[in-house]
């Protein structure tokens, strides 16, 4: 196994079964991030992620960590805290916010450049990207973003700026997806924030089958509209 040089000029991927073992996933570098060459990667089961300062990485991990949105995990904690809970949950209303906290955040933000926030907020403008905004009162506190797949949706990024808005915002999306025929979540890498949600890995060859099936089922025309997933009691 090799790593693969990608060319400017054409946006063709090496198959996902070629990516190295280790670093696990890692499967070619260069290219771009063009909205045609990033819907490409995410059509093949394959996402950048990269260090500022060096060339764009192409990743297709296996395992892979995956969420049911119909399986995600709430504590007794988060029950209580949700049934009293202080915030709002919105769709598709503040997109470059969302992708600015995320930006902000240490453990998230790191690899999310200028280009790459350019990258993404093209994808929003043509439909393919999508955000979940958490509010408290009219602060943003918490959100996550990510690209759509028909009844697949993989999760970029999340950030928290109070006490459970991250989980707020995947459970209250989880709920909203599963209700309207979303199938799964694509969480890319296990950790331990995803784990206690209810994410699991599966095998590579399997996330790609999930994935070949389910980009070509689309959800109904609505879901992405603008629109409130949750308002506080």
């Amino acid at each position: 196994m090799r790593l693969v040089q990608l060319s400017r000029h054409t946006l063709a991927f090496p198959s996902p079964e070629a990516a190295l073992r280790e670093p696990n996933g890692l499967l070619a570098l260069g290219g771009d991030l063009s909205p045609a060459r990033l819907l490409m990667a995410y059509q093949r089961g394959i996402f950048p992620w990269f260090s500022p300062g060096d060339p764009i990485l192409w990743w297709s991990p296996d395992p892979r960590a995956v969420l049911w949105p119909t399986e995600f995990h709430v504590s007794r904690s988060m029950k209580r805290f949700h049934k009293s809970s202080p915030y709002r949950v919105t769709i598709n209303h503040a997109f470059g916010r969302v992708i600015d906290g995320c930006t902000e955040d240490r453990d998230e933000g790191t690899w999310i450049t200028p280009d790459v926030v350019l990258a993404y907020h093209r994808l929003h403008e043509l439909g393919h990207a999508h955000s979940i905004e958490v509010w408290e009162e009219d602060e943003l506190v918490g959100g996550m973003y990510g690209v759509s797949q028909g009844r697949l949706f993989c999760g970029e990024s999340m950030f928290s700026r109070r006490v459970n808005a991250s989980k707020t915002a995947l459970m209250v999306f989880s709920h909203a997806f599963a209700r309207d025929g979303g199938q799964l979540i694509d969480c890319q890498v296990l950790n331990s924030h995803t784990a206690s949600l209810g994410a699991v890995e599966i095998p590579r060859r399997e996330y790609l089958e999930w994935l070949r099936e389910l980009r070509l089922q689309k959800l109904p025309s609505h879901f992405w509209v603008p629109r409130e997933l949750f308002l506080p009691v």
